[in-house]
């Protein structure tokens, strides 16, 4: 697949055109795979859980706090690196001098795939998913490089194009929203961000599935920006907030179902090598940025 057969503009990074047929097939067969990851059994999940990388790789549920020191028990996730996309040998991002596998291991430890007999063909839809959306990405990028370059002094050319293309940091985070228990006693206490506290991400471009519910009608990639990009473009891009609000009771095809509906998604983070520098005025690379951003949002 190319990425030329995709185009985007600056003025619409929300929705990205013509994406290729392969997406919607990709998209729909790991979105189900969510579902069947999430109901697997604790012993099977266990095997593909890693604590000492504060869970930014494999399987967790449970070990975020989102909002006013609230644990968040409404979404399993599924963390892996997308370093394969720079090169397949690669299973976590590269070591530097000042991150190594023994101080940060959010970042460099390799991923965990549950095995084919588990979940045949997880890890290579996963990959294939990954990659689509990678490739939209740097054209993205372009469009946000194109815009910086005429507008912010000092703008290395072609950077975020680099940062998106070259990374062997970005992560991928296959998404299950369980659901929910509505009931008319808790009806009142129901915010729009119960199923995902508002927040931005950390990243420079994040690329989004369209949501798998019980019906969905829309195929299409979104393209949100985080506070990497907002911090190397100095606000002239700004990071974007963003929630997700739990399905209700009564609004499932007229019924009264809303409490049995889920919710998958798929969220590539493309982010900056560790040891590049995304503040430029206060000397900040990546990867200290990314540590204080784990440090905050992990469980103690």
């Amino acid at each position: 697949m190319s990425s030329a057969a995709i185009t985007v503009s600056l003025e619409d990074l929300k929705n990205v055109k013509d994406v290729p047929e392969e997406f919607a097939q990709l998209r729909h067969r790991l979105l189900t795979y969510s579902s069947y990851l999430g109901n697997l059994p604790e012993f099977r999940l266990a095997k593909i859980e890693n604590p000492g990388s504060k869970y930014l790789t494999g399987w967790s549920r449970g070990k975020e706090t989102l909002k006013n020191g609230q644990v968040d028990f409404l979404k399993g996730s599924f963390y892996a690196n997308c370093a394969f996309y720079v090169d397949p040998s690669l299973d976590c991002a590269v070591p530097t001098d000042d991150f190594s596998p023994d101080n940060f291991p959010e970042y460099l430890s390799p991923n965990l795939w549950p095995g084919d007999t588990t979940i045949p063909g997880f890890k290579e839809t996963f990959e294939d998913l990954c990659r689509l959306i990678i490739d939209t990405g740097v054209l993205v990028a372009k469009a946000c490089d194109k815009y910086a370059e005429q507008e912010i002094e000092g703008y290395q050319k072609g950077y975020l194009e680099h940062v998106v293309k070259t990374s062997t940091t970005t992560k991928a985070r296959l998404l299950h929203y369980f659901p929910a228990e509505f009931t008319k006693e808790n009806a009142g206490e129901l915010n729009d961000d119960d199923w995902c506290a508002t927040h931005v991400d950390h990243g420079c471009l994040t690329g989004l599935t369209s949501a798998m519910f019980i019906n969905e009608t829309r195929q299409v990639p979104a393209i949100p920006t985080g506070e990497a990009l907002e911090r190397i473009t100095k606000g002239k891009f700004k990071a974007v907030p963003h929630y997700v609000r739990g399905v209700r009771p009564g609004i499932a095809d007229g019924e009264n179902q809303g409490g049995k509906i889920a919710r998958n998604t798929l969220a590539v983070f493309t982010q900056p090598n560790l040891d590049e520098i995304v503040d430029s005025e206060q000397g900040i690379t990546f990867g200290e940025f990314a540590r204080g951003v784990v440090e905050k949002n992990t469980t103690k």
